[in-house]
C-alpha cells in the first residue's frame, strides 16, 4: 500500500452527436491500477489525449470517477467529509500547467502564499510574513516580490510562486501536471531542480505528468506509459527506459529528439490516434503497431505482471 492506491479506475464521458442519437462514451480513463510510494516520484506519460490529466484530476478529487477508487493511506477519498476531507485537500496540492492562469491576478505574492496558511490555521496571524519568506525563500524568491502582483513576473517566477502556495500546508503529495511545458528550456532546468531538492529534503511523493521524457527519466522512479485511457506498461524508470517492451513504449522513446549524428533512421510511427469514443477492437495500440499478429485486432491484453513489471501485449501473453 502506498499514499496513494489507485484501483481499477474508470472515467467515462456521455457523448451525443445528433438528437435521439444512440448514446456513447468518450473513455478517458479505462480501467486503470497503481500505487505511489511514500517519497517517490511516480511519472505518467504519453501522448495528447491518453488520460494523463484526467487521472490528476480524479487524484485530486476535482471530478467524479465512473468507477473504481482511490485510497489515500488507505481511505477512500469519495467517502472523505468534514474534517477527513479537509485533512485531504491539505495533503495533495497541485502544480498547474499554465503558472499565469492558476494564479489570481489581483492577489499579491503575499496573498496567494498565505491564502492556503489561514485557510488551514497553519500559524498565528503574526508569524504570517516571517512563514511566506521563509517558502519563497525555498523556491528561490526574496522577500522584496511579496506584494508584487502575478504580472510582474517572469514565466519561471510564477511557477516559483506557485510551487511555493503548493507547499504551504507541508503535503504528502504533490500532482505535478506538465508544470515545466509553458517555461522556456533554460527556465524548465531551474524548476526542476528545485522540484529535486523539494523531493530530496522533504520526501514528497509526487504524480509526476510530462511528455518530455528527457525529464521523467531524469526525475522518476516509476513510470507508467498511457495510451487511450490504458497503462500498456509499467515499469521502475531505468528499467522501462534500458529495455521498453510494449511496442508503443518502445515507439514512444525512439520518438525523443536525440542529438546523435549519423545515427540510425527511424520510421515515425503510422497512422493517427483512435478517437477515444471509437476505440477499435483488441489492443488499442493494434491500428499503429508495427509487431501486431492475429490475436491483437480480437482480444484486448490484460495487465500482466513480466519480471517485475507490467505490460499489456500479446507478444508477453
Amino acid at each position: 500500500m502506498g499514499i496513494i492506491d489507485i484501483i481499477a479506475l474508470r472515467k467515462y464521458y456521455p457523448v451525443k452527436r445528433k438528437a435521439f442519437a444512440k448514446q456513447e462514451w468518450l473513455k478517458a480513463v479505462d480501467g486503470v491500477t497503481f500505487s505511489i510510494k511514500d517519497g517517490a516520484v511516480f511519472a505518467l506519460v504519453g501522448e495528447s489525449g491518453s488520460g494523463k490529466s484526467t487521472v490528476a484530476r480524479l487524484v485530486l478529487r476535482l471530478i467524479q470517477p465512473t468507477s473504481g477508487q482511490i485510497l489515500f493511506r488507505g481511505g477512500d477519498i469519495q467517502m472523505f467529509r468534514g474534517a477527513s476531507l479537509r485533512e485531504f485537500r491539505k495533503s495533495v496540492q497541485i502544480i498547474f500547467q499554465d503558472p499565469f492562469a492558476s494564479l489570481n491576478p489581483r492577489m499579491t505574492v503575499y496573498d496567494t502564499i498565505s491564502e492556503p496558511l489561514k485557510i488551514h490555521k497553519m500559524c498565528e496571524k503574526t508569524e504570517l510574513k516571517d512563514k511566506v519568506v521563509n517558502l519563497l525563500n525555498s523556491v528561490g524568491l526574496q522577500a522584496e516580490v511579496l506584494h508584487h502582483y502575478p504580472h510582474e513576473f517572469s514565466g519561471g517566477q510564477r511557477q516559483r510562486i506557485c510551487i511555493a502556495r503548493a507547499l504551504a500546508v507541508s503535503p504528502k503529495l504533490l500532482v505535478a501536471d506538465e508544470p515545466l511545458s509553458a517555461l522556456d528550456v533554460s527556465i524548465q532546468a531551474q524548476i526542476l531542480n528545485i522540484l529535486q531538492d523539494l523531493q530530496s529534503q522533504s520526501h514528497i511523493s509526487f504524480l509526476f505528468i510530462s511528455h518530455d521524457l528527457r525529464v521523467v527519466q531524469y526525475f522518476s522512479d516509476e513510470v507508467a506509459v498511457m495510451y487511450l485511457g490504458k497503462i500498456v506498461e509499467h515499469a521502475q524508470t531505468e528499467e522501462l527506459f534500458s529495455n521498453p517492451l510494449h511496442p508503443y513504449t518502445d515507439e514512444l522513446l525512439m520518438s525523443a529528439p536525440k542529438i546523435k549524428p549519423g545515427g540510425k533512421k527511424r520510421e515515425i510511427v503510422k497512422g493517427d490516434v483512435p478517437s477515444p469514443i471509437n476505440i477499435p477492437p483488441g489492443c488499442p495500440f493494434h491500428p499503429r503497431c508495427p509487431k501486431r499478429f492475429d490475436p491483437c485486432d480480437t482480444f484486448i491484453p490484460e495487465l500482466k505482471e513480466i519480471t517485475g513489471r507490467f505490460v499489456s501485449c500479446h507478444l508477453f501473453s
